[in-house]
C-alpha cells in the first residue's frame, strides 16, 4: 500500500457510489437528481460506469500505470463532463449534475497532470 493515492482513491469510491446508488434505491436518486423518463437509461449508465470504477481502483493499488487505463479514464471523465454541461445547458437534467460536471474536471485534471509529470511503463 506504499504506493496508495488518496484522489483515484475518491474517485474510485465516487464512480462506485453513483453507479450502485440507481440500481440499489432509484427513489433517492430520482429526489436529488430529478424525475426521469427512462429509468432504464438510468441502470444503463449506472452499469457501464462501474467497470471504470474498478479500473481506477486498480491503478490505485497498483505500481504499473497502463497509459492505455489512464486515457479511458480520462475519456470516461471528459464524457460525463460533456453530458452534465450539455444537458443541463438544454434545460434536461438539474443543477444537481453541475457537481458531478465539477468533480469530472477535476478528476480529468489529476489524470492529465499524472501523465505529464509520470514515466508510465
Amino acid at each position: 500500500m506504499k504506493n496508495f493515492k488518496i484522489f483515484p482513491f475518491f474517485q474510485a469510491i465516487y464512480y462506485l457510489f453513483t453507479s450502485i446508488w440507481p440500481l440499489v434505491h432509484m427513489k433517492s436518486f430520482l429526489m436529488i437528481t430529478g424525475e426521469k423518463t427512462d429509468l432504464w437509461l438510468v441502470k444503463t449508465v449506472s452499469i457501464l460506469l462501474f467497470p471504470y470504477c474498478l479500473l481506477i481502483f486498480y491503478l490505485t493499488f497498483n505500481d504499473k500505470k497502463n497509459p492505455v487505463i489512464i486515457l479511458s479514464i480520462i475519456s470516461c471523465c471528459l464524457g460525463l463532463f460533456i453530458i452534465d454541461i450539455y444537458y443541463y445547458l438544454n434545460g434536461v437534467i438539474n443543477g444537481s449534475y453541475l457537481i458531478d460536471a465539477g468533480f469530472q474536471l477535476l478528476f480529468m485534471g489529476y489524470w492529465l497532470y499524472f501523465l505529464s509529470i509520470r514515466k508510465i511503463r
